[in-house]
């Protein structure tokens, strides 16, 4: 709160002195011309005969959608199941890799921490920073299409989430219990097995369903690049314009990702 004083000597009591107040008018006068040279710059770029005509196009697709081909769904199951093997084999696979990267990274469990913890705050940040839809397309380039590339795919995009997880409930864990091990002249692997893991297990455990909740949504989309699951029906079907298996396809999704809720929320419950 700023306090000025008139020529009189009364004291006047302001929230901000004129300084601050011109800086704030200033930065929204800023923000304003940058959203209006954005918004101009998406106008320009925009065909507003589609985004008027959107409404219509939706109430005709939403009327071409319903019913859903019921009978379609034999077709689904074994879609569906490769979906769930995706998201279920790719969390596991992202553990077998991102438990030995979280040791490496974690300050107090690192053996290096000049070479070999910078280099496993990369893996983290590279793995995170790459969209699972990005993996998988380079996956399918590499490898060709199918459930193989969405598991691989599934799983380089799970390192760094499950990694970074746990490196930071490792450098949290309480010392004194690992002072305690290493002082009746247990060896490092001691320590760490005794010490360490006990510690961590609920989070790991948090973590790992955690994700697979998480990589039960990705790996319904990941067909639509070529890499398997339920994703590849949705993708024939909107390229046939079967509105009828599209709507069906996304209540199957839709069920899917509720039972994945429910079973991941139950599991952190019991854990917790």
């Amino acid at each position: 709160m700023a306090i000025t004083q008139t020529p009189d000597g009364t004291k006047v009591w302001a929230l901000r002195d004129t300084r601050t107040q011109l800086t704030i008018w200033a930065k929204w006068f800023i923000g304003t011309a940058l959203f209006m040279y954005c918004w101009q710059q998406i106008s320009a770029e925009t065909n507003w005969d589609f985004f008027w005509d959107a409404p219509a196009i939706a109430a005709d697709i939403g009327g071409r959608s319903v019913p859903p081909k019921w009978d379609y769904m034999s077709k689904l199951w074994a879609p569906l199941w490769d979906t769930l093997n995706i998201a279920t084999l790719g969390t596991a696979l992202s553990l077998v890799m991102a438990v030995p990267i979280a040791f490496l990274a974690a300050r107090n469990t690192t053996p290096n921490a000049y070479i070999l913890r910078p280099l496993a705050l990369l893996i983290i940040v590279s793995s995170r920073s790459i969209n699972s839809l990005i993996w998988a397309l380079l996956l399918v380039a590499i490898i060709g299409p199918g459930v193989f590339a969405g598991l691989i795919a599934i799983s380089l995009r799970s390192i760094g989430f499950c990694a970074k997880l746990l490196y930071e409930a490792i450098e949290e864990i309480d010392q004194s219990q690992v002072e305690a091990i290493t002082a009746t002249g247990a060896s490092r692997w001691q320590v760490m097995l005794y010490g360490i893991v006990p510690q961590i297990m609920p989070a790991l455990a948090g973590i790992t369903v955690f994700r697979w909740d998480i990589n039960i949504r990705e790996s319904t989309v990941l067909g639509l690049v070529g890499a398997g699951g339920i994703g590849l029906q949705m993708q024939g079907s909107l390229n046939t314009l079967a509105w009828p298996q599209v709507s069906l396809i996304l209540l199957v999704i839709l069920l899917a990702v509720l039972i994945s809720e429910w079973v991941s929320a139950k599991v952190r419950g019991a854990i917790i």
